[in-house]
């Protein structure tokens, strides 16, 4: 089937003028989808065909039919109602196209998701199921997964989240005016200690809009207002409309803490209760529909355990794979572990722009402060132990335990966690803009 699938989208770009030149459940239903194109291989009948060209690449209908079975049993099984079915084709293929159109990205800013990095999500993937990573391919085949397809659709989200990393999340900065005023602002605002679920519709409008296509737009996000205003279902209107990331999941953000929620909603939420539906709210995404399902009550924590690490970053490159990163590590902490000071290799050796001039120092840190597999890695360590190599998609880290304390700073924790939620509310609008820009210039020829 992959070879079917490379043939097809070689056969497809040659075609093209020179110019253009997870649960394990959900993905059962992908898994039978290929097994049936598999077996219409084999009779000698149609293999597959392309449904949309996406600058040199291709979507295949094989693909498409796996994702619309996919999320159209991931719908029941949420017992929500389901568009038409040439709706939701539709809203499943542009996910698909924009899909592509980041996997390209990715491909040509050299982004790669080694064995190593995949086996440690996988296994990620076993433990959450009960499973080891050896049980991991009998349990999906019992379900008709196929193994080999898992591992490429798990490597192909990595990927993405990696892209985004760098393209997106890197780039957002807090600055202390904007913590200051976002404090200012807390009172007014939904409250920092509860907790929000709250859904949303986008109709997208892209930069280069005309003035009738704006007006469509505002057309288009007035009239589902009213639907959902007057009571039809909102996440069934979401799948149907929206332009969202969170379209085919109903429009579902899920819970946010309020002050996590994107800055654009936060005065919305403040003003509705549960069940209510916001008017129309024009960004330069386009116009969002605001449903709040939910309000919870937190608690508030002023004190917090902290940790104070150092650590040495490597990073893979042409010359030095994930083995041979790794190898360096092991040898530099065998020299420490023998009398070498930590602090002085991590000045000559650690690529951490932000720390290595410091000997590898993070100074105290709280919880949620680093990546989730740096956190997991330095968890168990007791003060001054260093710990073996691991990798975060920073790279390839030592770290070492320097100390333990419980915290109590009200001000300190609250200043981090006003940037903490900037930062958050800014990703969501910011990777929205920058998907819109990304399918704004990407060539698009749908096939009937």
């Amino acid at each position: 089937m992959r070879e079917t699938r490379r043939i097809m989208r070689q056969i497809a770009v040659s075609s093209l003028p020179m110019w253009m030149v997870l649960g394990l459940a959900a993905l059962a239903v992908q898994g039978s989808a290929r097994a049936q194109t598999r077996e219409l291989a084999t009779q000698g009948e149609l293999l597959d065909r392309v449904v949309a060209i996406v600058n040199d690449g291709v979507v295949l209908n094989s693909d498409l039919d796996a994702q619309l079975d996919s999320v159209s049993a991931r719908l029941r099984q949420q017992k929500l109602e389901l568009p038409p079915q040439n709706v939701l084709r539709q809203q499943v293929l542009e996910r698909l196209v924009l899909q592509e159109i980041q996997l390209q990205r990715a491909n040509h800013a050299g982004i790669k998701v080694s064995d190593e990095m995949l086996n440690a999500a996988l296994q990620d993937v076993a433990k959450r199921n009960g499973l080891t990573l050896t049980q991991l391919p009998d349990a999906l085949k019992s379900q008709g997964v196929d193994y080999a397809d898992y591992r490429e659709e798990i490597r192909r989200e990595m990927l993405l989240q990696l892209l985004r990393q760098r393209d997106v999340l890197q780039h957002i900065s807090v600055t202390p005016r904007e913590i200051d005023q976002f404090l200012d602002k807390q009172a007014k605002a939904p409250s920092e200690h509860n907790e929000y679920n709250v859904s949303h519709i986008l109709i997208a409008v892209g930069q280069e809009a005309s003035a009738a296509q704006l007006d469509a737009a505002a057309k288009r996000a007035q009239d589902v207002y009213d639907r959902a205003k007057s009571g039809e279902d909102f996440a069934k209107l979401a799948v149907a409309y929206s332009n969202s990331q969170t379209a085919l999941e109903g429009g579902a953000l899920g819970w946010r803490k309020g002050s996590e929620l994107p800055t654009f909603l936060a005065d919305i939420i403040a003003r509705l209760k549960p069940g209510e539906v916001s008017e129309p709210l024009r960004t330069p995404t386009g116009y969002h529909i605001i449903r709040l399902n939910q309000v919870r009550g937190g608690s508030e924590a002023s004190v917090e355990d902290q940790v104070h690490v150092r650590h040495i970053l490597m990073k893979t490159n042409e010359l030095a794979d994930d083995a041979t990163v790794r190898g360096k590590l092991l040898a530099l902490r065998e020299r420490i572990l023998k009398g070498e000071d930590f602090g002085a290799i991590a000045q000559v050796t650690s690529q951490d722009p932000g720390s290595a001039a410091e000997g590898g120092d993070l100074g105290w840190s709280g919880p949620g402060t680093f990546a989730p597999e740096f956190e997991q890695a330095i968890a168990t360590l007791k003060d001054n132990e260093i710990s073996e190599p691991f990798h975060t998609q920073f790279g390839w880290h030592i770290a070492q335990m320097l100390g333990h304390r419980r915290f109590d700073n009200s001000d300190e924790i609250k200043r981090r966690q006003a940037a903490e939620a900037i930062r958050a509310s800014k990703a969501d609008e910011e990777t929205e803009l920058w998907l819109r820009r990304m399918r704004d210039e990407a060539y698009v020829e749908y096939k009937s």
